[in-house]
């Protein structure tokens, strides 16, 4: 599973919006939607560990 499937998993069970998710992590919805759809083929670390924390999971936890 990719990073962008593993992301929307995550948000998806928590019945979280991208724009909720957004807010919550300090990343734009656009890039969440990027990122989602697989149409980034490198996300930053930093934007990784600011996603990973809302959902209490690690960097790695993408990989």
């Amino acid at each position: 599973m990719v990073q962008g499937e593993r992301l929307k998993k995550w948000r998806e069970a928590e019945k979280m919006s991208q724009e909720e998710l957004a807010e919550k992590s300090n990343v734009s919805r656009t890039t969440i939607h990027l990122i989602e759809s697989g149409q980034f083929s490198t996300v930053k670390l930093r934007t990784l560990q600011k996603l990973a924390g809302v959902f209490n999971k690690h960097v790695k936890d993408f990989f």
